[in-house]
């Protein structure tokens, strides 16, 4: 395939990774500041995994309204109506006084972010063909590495500038509502439409969106009924359900497992919680590159896909056990950038299937199913990681290596062969 010359498409895609960046660094707040929060409100461990229960169920069922909501009022759109109102729930944080109050703000902070991962899926889905798919996955998924590298510095330095633990969630919140001027600027619509858009790229990004392999083009868009009918829509859901825990280990449990483990405070926590998101951000441009790669030199979608899948779970599975003999904290955050390079070397390839099966009109539904299994899966995980973790958190990495298997084998058993999918009555 010829390349494009215009690059519109890849501000398009900045700008959803700069978002997804300020989304990591208001999440990752609460647990940062939590040693300051907890002291100073005298909340426990059981508390916080409430608090992030709350979120992550908000989290989990966002993902399905914003999947609808993107495919009813467009990418554009839904990314104001989403960063918009999960900075606001941000900066309420700071007036948070106890369980209650802080459950509550991180509920509307669930919802609001969970738009950023289907509309991410969508925005791809328009914006590039096939074969650059995964690696626009990748400049996507690099931005919540890049948010799990930055956040802990961050929100450490600012606390340390301001000198309270609000006045860092009122800052923070801020930064996603300045995102929101270049936005609105830069994403006047679709590339079908959109005024800068260089008549050679729009052709470019149109044509590509045939599947080559068997000369075809995703344009099937069924309703939720025929979407959850489908088995290779359960294979894209159970590769996220089993997939996303292992991410949200670190997510959540990072902070505190430096802080049981080595008596990290939150300077020592900011400096070290970001190397496991270095080895993030290597594996998201990795993945994207990859698929890339084997797909112009001829492998179908399909044996990439599958590849790619594969070798990200095998990277988790060697790494994952490997963490529950971990003798430094030094060693341990290598091993987890390890484990979190296998991880966004698979997920990038996971998240470009819906729009590998259906059309945009569906792509941002089943995008948001995924994402609602996936975070209920994390709530699981959450209820369970204070039970198995009293003595070391060694029996969370063998969870976590379990998992990465059942991820692999929920594409290659569910998903036969990726390519457009078609109505069952044709």
């Amino acid at each position: 395939m010829a390349k494009s010359k215009g690059k519109l498409r890849y501000w398009i895609v900045g700008l959803v990774a700069l978002a997804t960046i300020i989304n990591y660094i208001d999440r990752g707040a609460l647990a940062v500041l939590w040693p300051e929060i907890s002291e100073e409100l005298g909340l426990t461990k059981v508390e916080y995994a409430v608090i992030i229960n709350v979120f992550t169920f908000a989290y989990a069922f966002g993902q399905t309204i914003f999947g609808k909501i993107f495919d009813w009022i467009g990418v554009r759109l839904g990314f104001v109506l989403a960063i918009a109102a999960w900075s606001i729930a941000t900066m309420l944080h700071a007036v948070a006084g106890g369980l209650t109050s802080f459950a509550v703000f991180r509920g509307l902070l669930g919802v609001s972010e969970a738009g950023n991962w289907p509309g991410a899926t969508k925005a791809n889905a328009e914006w590039f063909p096939i074969n650059e798919r995964a690696f626009a996955q990748g400049i996507f998924n690099s931005g919540a590495a890049i948010g799990g590298i930055v956040s802990a510095p961050i929100v450490g330095l600012l606390f340390v500038f301001l000198g309270s633990w609000q006045a860092t969630f009122v800052a923070i919140g801020i930064l996603g509502l300045l995102w929101l001027v270049p936005w609105l600027i830069v994403y006047k619509s679709g590339p079908d439409a959109h005024p800068w858009i260089s008549e050679e790229e729009r052709q470019f990004i149109l044509t590509g969106q045939r599947n080559k392999d068997v000369d075809d083009v995703a344009d099937y868009a069924p309703g939720s009924g025929e979407i959850l009918s489908r088995k290779e829509s359960w294979g894209v859901m159970m590769a996220s359900f089993f997939l996303d825990p292992i991410w949200w280990l670190f997510v959540g449990w990072l902070p505190l497992y430096l802080n049981e483990t080595y008596g990290f405070g939150v300077e020592e926590i900011a400096t070290y919680a970001a190397v496991p998101y270095i080895g993030a951000m290597f594996g998201a441009w990795f993945g994207g590159l990859l698929a890339q790669n084997r797909i112009q030199a001829g492998w179908t979608v399909n044996r990439t896909r599958k590849f790619v899948i594969g070798l990200g779970g095998a990277i988790m599975l060697v790494s994952l056990l490997a963490t529950t003999q971990a003798a430094t904290p030094l060693i341990a955050v290598l091993l987890m950038a390890a484990i979190l390079f296998g991880f966004q070397t698979a997920v990038g390839n996971i998240q470009t299937l819906p729009s590998d099966f259906y059309s945009g009109n569906s792509v941002g539904t089943l995008a948001g199913y995924a994402g609602t299994a996936a975070k209920l899966a994390v709530v699981g995980l959450n209820f369970l990681i204070p039970i198995i973790t009293v003595d070391s958190y060694a029996p969370a990495f063998v969870v976590g290596a379990g998992l990465a298997i059942m991820t692999v084998l929920s594409v290659l058993v569910l998903c036969p062969e990726i390519k457009p999918l078609k109505p069952k009555s044709a």
